[in-house]
């Protein structure tokens, strides 16, 4: 059943979501994956190992590793790069990453938006969205989770 998608600013009535929801990035061909809703982030950011520049027609795209869902192995995928940017990591140390652009869907919003590449490994969901994104029509509820539908996993 396909779903309807609405663009960021065509409808005022925000959308509640709860503390975790889960988003797609179709440009990585990646659907249901796990992301913490985080108001005190500004930038999103995904799971990324063996991060590495390359130039493509003049073009900066990073290629990086990530593991979509717990027990499956790691893939690499492809991103445009935007560039690279100092952020201040959640353990208060300045960083540098790389910032790539892909477009991401959370419930019936689409948007082209930027994540930052970081190993967060130690984290338990791998994607972060942050304030940027969710300054295109959410209200987040942080007494609630999955409010736009349950991930495929068991291990909720």
């Amino acid at each position: 059943m396909a779903r309807s998608l609405r663009t960021p600013k065509a409808d005022r009535q925000p959308i509640d979501i709860g503390w975790v929801e889960c988003v797609d990035l179709p440009d990585l061909g990646l659907a249901k994956i796990k992301a913490k809703i985080d108001t005190g982030a500004a930038t999103s950011s995904i799971h990324a190992t063996r991060v590495k520049p390359v130039t493509v027609d003049g073009q900066l795209i990073v290629e990086f590793w990530f593991r979509a869902h717990r027990g499956e192995p790691a893939r690499k995928y492809r991103a445009p790069g935007v560039e690279q940017r100092s952020v201040k990591s959640s353990n208060g140390a300045i960083e540098l990453r790389y910032v790539i652009e892909t477009t991401m869907v959370l419930g019936s919003v689409r948007w082209k938006g930027h994540m930052t590449l970081a190993n967060r490994n130690t984290m338990t969901f791998p994607i972060l969205i942050g304030r940027r994104a969710l300054r295109r029509g959410f209200r987040v509820d942080c007494r609630r989770k999955w409010t736009l539908g349950l991930p495929e996993e068991t291990d909720r």
